[in-house]
């Protein structure tokens, strides 16, 4: 139920629905009925993009594939995001070049061109009804500073990386949003768009339909390997065993712990407003370009299907309640009538909240530890490089480890994260701090 005490504006937000717009307009899914039991190839832990892209792959190569999802396909991140399918990392290039050197830099932004290819290839071959479109993307400088950072990385990403990037100045960004708050933005014309309920049940139903098992409300209680290639995965509706296990629960992985300590769980927050009429949707985003701000504390917005837009963002450094889903929505209805004051008085029909599976460099991970496979922290830039890391990893489980280009990256732990993320509040400070300063 709606915590009601907090409603600012029943006429805005009175009707509003706590639950993912993705999830609440895409067509149903029914997994498996019955206990869980018997053997597998491969057991999948997870039903979002990861876990059901494997699961589909590895059905059409004929592997015997259970998958249990601890409540319903796509109810983390995988329906719960904005909407978004971008090319380029989460990461400035120039900081990846940092991390990884230049060749390998380019090697990993490449992999997100790829990683959208791959979700359009799945949407045609499957025919999945998921409204996908190449609608571009657009990073807005939300100071005249952050403009000068943009203009550094077109110059990088056009000296060999993406040809295909654009550099908007404020007087040009009219033909792009219809907003005086920014300074310029860096569009890059590779990312799509999609409903992503009906992308994520779609998958569910290729991967069923080639042969997965799917589990819904199976969470797991315990995983244990047996020796040699056996492993034992019991759940809230019975146990089986696999030959191998892949980990693909994203920022709701528990077990095991060596997972959890290197995952943080952050929440990131979403609005939706009411449908809006054809001309008031075109002169907030002309184009429909996915777009968001530079802040630390991001902000990132969209047009869906219907003509609504999706405004989301880091708006508290909390986990996802109906309270917090609430607090976070009022916040994030500001912030967004401050962007398009048009919109003041438009209704809010959807908030919710989801969780992001935070690396410490932003980089994704995708391996293999103590017997089990993963592919996971993908740190907001899921929908595609998750989809495709499912295929990948589909290819890995049968012996082509080359195909993992995050295989043989370092990864720490976290220091001082052992279970739920304590220091959140403190890290929410910090960049509030770094976004009034910088």
């Amino acid at each position: 139920m709606m915590d009601q005490v907090v409603l600012q504006n029943p006429n805005l937000f009175g009707n509003m629905k706590l639950q993912s717009y993705w999830l609440d307009t895409a067509p149903p899914f029914e997994g498996e009925s019955g206990k869980l039991g018997g053997t597998a190839d491969v057991a999948i832990i997870g039903g979002g993009f990861t876990g059901l892209s494997a699961a589909l792959a590895l059905s059409k190569k004929g592997a015997r594939v259970v998958l249990v999802e601890m409540a319903t396909v796509g109810n983390g991140g995988s329906g719960r995001n904005g909407g978004m399918c971008s090319n380029g990392l989460a990461i400035d290039f120039s900081t990846a070049v940092k991390l990884l050197g230049h060749e390998r830099a380019k090697v990993a932004y490449k992999s997100y061109d790829t990683a959208v290819d791959v979700v359009e290839r799945i949407v045609k071959e499957e025919n999945i009804d998921c409204n996908f479109v190449r609608s571009g993307k657009i990073r807005l400088a939300s100071k005249p500073a952050h403009f000068e950072r943009l203009q550094k990385s077109y110059d990088v990403l056009r000296r060999g990386v993406d040809q295909e990037t654009v550099l908007f100045s404020r007087e040009q960004l009219h033909t792009q949003i219809g907003s005086d708050k920014f300074f310029g933005g860096l569009g890059q014309n590779k990312s799509a768009a999609m409903h992503m309920g009906k992308f994520v049940r779609g998958l569910a139903t290729a991967a069923r339909k080639n042969g997965a098992q799917i589990f819904e409300s199976a969470a797991m209680t315990d995983l244990r390997r047996l020796g040699g290639f056996r492993h034992e995965i019991r759940t809230s509706r019975g146990s089986f065993e696999a030959s191998q296990v892949l980990i693909a629960s994203g920022a709701l992985t528990r077990k095991p712990q060596f997972f959890r300590r290197r995952i943080v769980p952050v929440g990131s927050f979403i609005i939706v407003t009411e449908p809006l009429p054809e001309e008031v949707a075109a002169g907030l985003l002309p184009t429909r370009r996915n777009a968001s701000n530079t802040r630390n504390l991001v902000n990132y917005f969209r047009l869906t299907p219907d003509n609504r837009l999706l405004f989301g963002g880091r708006a508290r450094f909390a986990l996802s309640s109906p309270t917090s889903d609430v607090k976070s929505g009022h916040i994030l209805h500001a912030e967004m009538t401050r962007v398009f004051p048009q919109l003041r008085n438009t209704r809010i029909d959807y908030c919710w909240g989801g969780l992001v599976d935070l690396t410490h460099d932003r980089l994704p991970r995708a391996g293999e530890h103590d017997g089990l496979f993963y592919s996971i922290g993908y740190s907001g830039h899921g929908t595609q490089m998750a989809t495709y890391m499912g295929t990948v990893m589909a290819d890995v489980l049968g012996g082509k480890a080359a195909s993992n280009i995050w295989g043989d990256l370092d990864w720490p732990a976290v220091p001082g994260h052992f279970g739920p993320p304590w220091f959140l509040p403190f890290v929410g400070a910090y960049y509030r701090f770094k976004d009034l300063v910088s």
